[in-house]
């Protein structure tokens, strides 16, 4: 068992949600957002005026579902700064994605926002237990990107101490939290990994004195969140964000681990169909969709996310009023269709999960052989059991659960790679022939 960060008070029977009165508390500020993008966003008013829809056809709640989808695509063609829906000298600051796959999107905000973003994440640091007292580790990068600076402020909002490192640079990561006796750690989940094997293999895990993990920036299953608990003796806590929406911050993990909280009074979730995009009841499994409600800068109006997950129909045994999503299974673009059977990663890390003998990380090959879709996992092997057994009962697992015939290969502790930022899990090879094809 580790340390809880703060008890899960379970205050009350957990009591279904009451939705109507979360609708009813966000109407007038979607309304708000509605008039304000119409008005001041070119990108919106034509989308609004080819849907054939005005602010005031918005009665209602139910009329959200009226309104057309955002998607990221449409963020990237505005590049740089064609959604922004405030005068520009109400800008106090940019940030950007990465830009991987095309042009990045770049986010304006005003002075509210970045307020708003520091108490939501203020709140999520409160949430897991975080005090004043603490002193909060921050590694995720800084710069463009969302995560390092939007952590920061809502530490310094919190009023807890702030050790800014950055990404990267182990040894100083290392020297810090046990110099500086930090007591949070923030990151990738990868990361977060990586340091406490490293601290393991080094033999300082003694000198260190963290008792909470926070992290987020991509999917990670409970293997990882064990093996991380296990060797800094921490509890963890699962954060999620993006940066089209703030960025960190906007649904948080607390300690009765029974679903991400998110913060309703500044932002609507929904659920839909990815392929019809029909909306879902609470309860359903789908895309998410969000639509910020006191957003300046850049509100974004039903953005598709391409994140799976579900909205809870029940309130979390520890009380609080935020309704709660389940953590991320994957993303509609990280879909694998392999041998007629649509998969996601996150299937395949919740079978390993319960497969003994696994460690927490895996990878997911996919080749062509005889013309065939294959399909391989890489998995490390734990202490303490064979390699064959372990293989022998991921294939079972793995078919029984998902329906698919799978090759698996077992390697030794350590034998799959480790990342200061995300780790890759798919490979898919199938098609790489095409761009260089077998020599006759």
């Amino acid at each position: 068992m580790t340390p809880s960060a703060v008890a899960c008070e379970r205050t009350e029977m957990r009591r279904p949600i009451d939705f109507d009165a979360i609708a009813q508390s966000q109407f007038p500020l979607l309304v708000q957002t509605i008039r304000r993008a119409y008005q001041m966003s070119p990108f919106y008013r034509e989308r609004f005026q080819a849907a054939g829809i005005a602010p005031d056809h918005i009665r209602s709640m139910d009329d959200l579902a009226r309104l057309p989808f955002t998607t990221k695509q449409d963020l990237r063609q505005a590049y740089p700064l064609g959604l922004m829906a405030v005068n520009e000298e109400e800008v106090v600051r940019i940030h950007s994605s990465s830009g991987t796959t095309g042009k990045p999107v770049i986010v304006p905000y005003t002075r509210k926002d970045v307020d708003d973003w520091a108490v939501m994440m203020a709140r999520c640091l409160k949430t897991v237990g975080v005090s004043r007292r603490d002193r909060v580790q921050v590694t995720p990068g800084y710069g463009l990107w969302t995560a390092g600076i939007g952590f920061q402020a809502g530490v310094e909002k919190l009023g807890a101490m702030t050790i800014p490192t950055g990404p990267g640079n182990t040894d100083k990561q290392l020297e810090m939290m046990t110099d500086l006796k930090a007591s949070v750690l923030i990151g990738t989940s990868s990361y977060g990994l990586l340091l406490a094997e490293e601290a393991e293999r080094r033999g300082i895990l003694e000198a260190i004195q963290l008792r909470i993990g926070i992290f987020g920036s991509e999917r990670w299953g409970d293997k990882m969140r064990r093996r991380i608990e296990e060797i800094f003796g921490i509890e963890t806590f699962d954060i999620y964000g993006l940066t089209e929406i703030y960025g960190p911050g906007i649904a948080i993990d607390c300690p009765c681990h029974e679903g991400l909280h998110f913060w309703s009074d500044y932002l609507i979730f929904e659920v839909i169909d990815p392929e019809t995009g029909h909306v879902l009841p609470p309860g359903q499994e789908g895309e998410l969709v969000i639509t910020t409600i006191a957003k300046e800068g850049m509100p974004l109006i039903r953005y598709r996310t391409r994140d799976i997950t579900t909205i809870e129909t029940y309130a979390c045994s520890c009380g609080s009023p935020f309704p709660m999503i389940r953590r991320v299974l994957g993303r509609t673009d990280d879909m694998i269709k392999i041998k007629g059977v649509n998969i996601y990663p996150g299937q395949i890390d919740h079978v390993l999960k319960h497969t003994p003998g696994v460690s927490s990380e895996y990878q997911i090959v996919l080749e062509r052989v005889d013309n065939k879709d294959h399909i391989r996992i890489r998995v490390e092997l734990s202490n303490g059991h064979e390699p064959e057994d372990v293989a022998r009962a991921c294939r079972k697992n793995i078919k029984s659960v998902i329906g698919i015939v799978a090759d698996v290969e077992v390697l030794p502790h350590g034998g799959l790679p480790r990342s200061e930022k995300k780790t890759r899990r798919v490979f898919d090879h199938r098609y790489d022939y095409l761009e260089n094809p077998p020599k006759a």
